[in-house]
């Protein structure tokens, strides 16, 4: 008799218990390969089942390649133990509760909006969906609501048919690096770590450029990934006179500008800056995100390139199916067809700048702002040492704030980055005061010593 035991009490069917029973014996070495089994009739008898039971679990497992039969002989094992490796002790995970993170991509939503957001999804709920897969370049009535979008807020005056949707940037940033012919990509440093990282995984170098100054040489180079209206996360506008430089530069070298344009929303003091997209659509691909502006978990962006590339780009995709999720793509456009991006952007434009004074408030007597106040977070250039004890302070209070450093892959600026966009008024306040804590006890830093590294120790002397 097998030793196995079925329980009519579950929900499992009894076939279904007594081959996963009879499996774990010859995967655990219980029945080794050539034991030959009772038949199904002895077998049903000694466990009190009908004989379908132990037929469907004996054909169930020779179709797996467990069992065999042999005519005339009966039912064999066929296959030998698994060799599964003995358990290592698992790693202790701490018991603390998770920290608060202020980081630069965690947007405020406006609460007042949320009848929006829910009328948004029981739409998508009554809303009929594709017959097959969906279109690579997204809804078409999506593609024109984002062209009408970006027309009225970035400057791009644009076909529907030029827009496809993504799954966010760097999904967009994938797929048009995928479609380039071999090459590096040039990515500003300090910068958008996601972006290194995605041309890294397609197998392609990566050139650090100084993120203080636009590429004005780009030989050799297949792509310059820009952030021209908001750099990240110094904060940096690049200036008209550099983005022509730059565009004249990607033109000699016949290379392509690749402007991820995140969160240009969210300017306070002018109104934000056009794409720099709108100068030449032929040299320039345009990213664009919900994530800011929505909500990060929506995986939803755009992508505006050029044509030829446009082409190719989708040509991949339907090969491959892939295509942004229908749900969330339909969602976006009742909420764009609503009013949502618009109300929660202006919202959102006034908290920002109101919280963006009172962090400049806090770390102002302790370090230099890398760039214009604009967007949900700002970075702030100090000495490394006093960076870490303010973010090893916060920490200690409950919060996870960034150091600039950790955006740096060559160079050498140091300092804090500070979000402001996904916490609470009090938590963002008991943020600061853990920030000043740890930046408490020294004068103000001198402007010739904030935000570099200090120098590194001499070598040992052989």
């Amino acid at each position: 008799m097998l030793p196995v035991h079925l329980d009519r009490t579950r929900g499992v069917p009894l076939g279904a218990q007594l081959s996963a029973a009879v499996r774990d014996l010859v995967a655990g070495g219980t029945l080794p390969r050539g034991q030959r089994l009772p038949s199904t009739r002895a077998l049903a008898r000694d466990l009190g089942v009908s004989r379908s039971v132990t037929e469907q679990a004996y054909e169930q497992l020779v179709a797996e390649g467990w069992l065999e039969t042999r005519h005339g002989a009966g039912t064999y094992v066929a296959a030998d133990p698994a060799r599964v490796p003995e358990p290592g002790p698992r790693p202790r995970v701490a018991s603390s509760r998770p920290l608060v993170r202020l980081d630069t991509g965690t947007p405020w939503i406006d609460p007042r909006q949320s009848a929006a957001w829910r009328r948004a999804w029981r739409e998508v709920s009554t809303a009929t969906p594709p017959r097959g897969y969906d279109d690579p370049a997204g809804l078409p009535e999506l593609r024109e609501a984002l062209a009408a979008h970006l027309a009225r807020t970035r400057g791009l005056q644009l076909d529907p048919e030029e827009v496809a949707v993504t799954a966010g940037t760097t999904d967009g940033l994938r797929l048009l690096l995928a479609a380039l012919p071999p090459g590096p990509v040039l990515v500003e440093d300090p910068g958008y770590r996601a972006a290194a990282a995605t041309a890294r995984q397609l197998g392609r170098p990566v050139l650090d450029h100084p993120a203080r100054t636009a590429p004005d040489d780009l030989s050799g180079v297949r792509a310059a990934y820009v952030t021209p209206a908001h750099q990240h996360p110094l904060g940096r506008v690049m200036p008209a006179a550099e983005r022509v430089a730059l565009l004249d530069a990607a033109r000699r070298a016949d290379a392509l500008v690749v402007e991820d344009d995140y969160d240009s929303e969210f300017r306070y003091d002018v109104a934000p800056v056009p794409a720099l997209a709108s100068l030449d659509r032929e040299r320039v691909a345009y990213l664009g995100t919900t994530s800011k502006s929505v909500a990060p978990a929506l995986r939803l962006g755009w992508m505006v390139l050029p044509a030829e590339l446009h082409d190719r780009v989708q040509r991949q995709r339907r090969l491959t199916h892939d295509a942004a999720g229908w749900p969330a793509q339909r969602a976006l456009l009742s909420l764009l067809r609503d009013g949502y991006l618009d109300k929660v952007v202006r919202a959102a434009r006034r908290v920002y700048a109101e919280r963006s004074v009172r962090v400049a408030a806090a770390l102002g007597p302790f370090g230099t702002p890398a760039g214009p106040l604009a967007g949900m977070y700002s970075s702030w250039l100090m000495p490394q040492a006093d960076a870490v004890r303010a973010r090893d302070a916060a920490r200690d209070a409950g919060f996870e704030v960034n150091l600039l450093s950790a955006y740096c892959r060559s160079a050498e600026l140091t300092g804090l980055v500070v979000g402001f966009g996904g916490v609470t008024d009090a938590e963002l306040d008991a943020a600061l005061a853990a920030l000043v804590r740890g930046l408490e006890g020294r004068g103000p830093v001198s402007p010739g010593s904030a935000g570099r590294r200090p120098p590194a120790p001499a070598a040992p002397r052989r």
